[in-house]
């Protein structure tokens, strides 16, 4: 063979081998995507299954770094891909911060639910402020603000083992997204149970100050917040507002130790509650791929099914996540007060 021929044969070979290779590390090539993240969502990010499958399928894996929904939006943003909160105002904030978001996605949705205790729901229940139907605790939110803003004392109500006034915990509102949520909820109800706009928030304002006046030392992080409500017990914790996908997620972890407090801990639906809209949002090209990965079906069952985030279809999960009181559909809801009027709110209890 001519020196020639023998040359085109090996450099054809090579430029095979080497189209084979780059062919290979394209398709194999994983990208870690850097960002904030939610304390709530912390469980399903670490989730092995989740991240594996992800990681399989989209050849991406996420990093994060924890922040409230709020904080995360004025925190260094350099090397980051994604921002991940818990509610459209976050979003809100983040356009007017720094402009529209290269792209954004809802991808989970979760109800505000109160987190208490058995005795504490019995007495709020002989007060005509929660009740039952179906097994599950509504609470009157117009008359559980109504006690709030009136300083009944926890002995009021025929609970003398627990000391000061009848509050609800929560994140601080101007930081994280279940403490403004719930904000915008006593702002509704010190609205005679209508959405706070720009002609009524003026005048619920000093109300809604006076009520976070009492509260102390607050939370950033929902996380944190439940962990210490199961923790601290009633004496600390009597009522927290937070996400009802945290005792969903805390029972699918956590089956033997959620066994023993099952009979104890008590989720009331606030009535109407709001629903917190968990939004991924794309920074760059490359957070924009973490938004197809995070709605893919497999991963949306997975997030409802082991993280109680409901989704598209939660049906599937009927009977795997063991939490009694949990309603199959959540109605009674009150829309969010506008960008604007939830800017004022946060402005106010900053």
């Amino acid at each position: 063979m001519k020196p020639k021929i023998i040359g085109a044969v090996i450099l054809a070979a090579v430029a095979a081998v080497a189209g084979i290779v780059m062919l290979f590390t394209d398709s194999t090539q994983v990208t870690a995507l850097n960002g904030y993240l939610g304390g709530e969502k912390i469980g399903l990010f670490e989730d092995e299954e989740i991240a594996e499958y992800i990681k399989k399928t989209y050849h991406i894996t996420f990093d994060y770094s924890r922040a409230g929904s709020l904080d995360m939006v004025t925190a260094d943003l350099s090397g980051r891909n994604y921002l991940f909160p818990s509610s459209q105002t976050a979003l809100e904030y983040y356009n007017e911060v720094h402009g529209s978001a290269k792209a954004d996605e809802i991808v989970f949705n979760t109800p505000i639910v109160l987190y208490s205790h058995k005795i504490v729901a019995d007495a709020l229940e002989k007060q005509g402020i929660v009740s039952q139907t179906d097994g599950v605790y509504y609470a009157d939110m117009e008359k559980l603000t109504t006690l709030i803003l009136d300083e009944k004392q926890w002995s009021d109500i025929g609970l003398s083992q627990l000391y000061g006034s009848v509050c609800v915990d929560t994140t601080d509102p101007a930081r994280s997204n279940s403490g403004n949520m719930f904000a915008a909820l006593l702002a509704n109800s010190l609205n005679g149970g209508k959405t706070v706009d720009e002609s009524t928030i003026s005048a619920v304002l000093p109300k809604l100050k006076e009520i976070f006046s009492r509260t102390g030392y607050m939370e950033t992080s929902s996380s944190d917040l439940f962990n210490q409500f199961l923790r601290m017990g009633v004496g600390a914790k009597p009522i927290i507002a937070g996400y009802e996908s945290q005792i969903l997620e805390y029972a699918a972890e956590n089956p033997a130790a959620y066994e023993k407090i099952k009979d104890d801990v008590v989720v009331i639906y606030p009535s109407p509650t709001v629903w917190s809209t968990h939004i991924y949002i794309a920074l760059d090209d490359n957070g924009k791929s973490g938004i197809e990965a995070l709605v893919d079906k497999e991963v949306q069952r997975l997030a409802w099914e082991k993280h109680g985030f409901r989704t598209g279809d939660y049906s599937s999960a009927n009977g795997k996540i063991a939490v009694s009181g949990i309603p199959e559909n959540v109605t009674a809801v009150m829309n969010m007060p506008s960008y604007n009027v939830m800017k004022k709110i946060i402005d106010e209890l900053s």
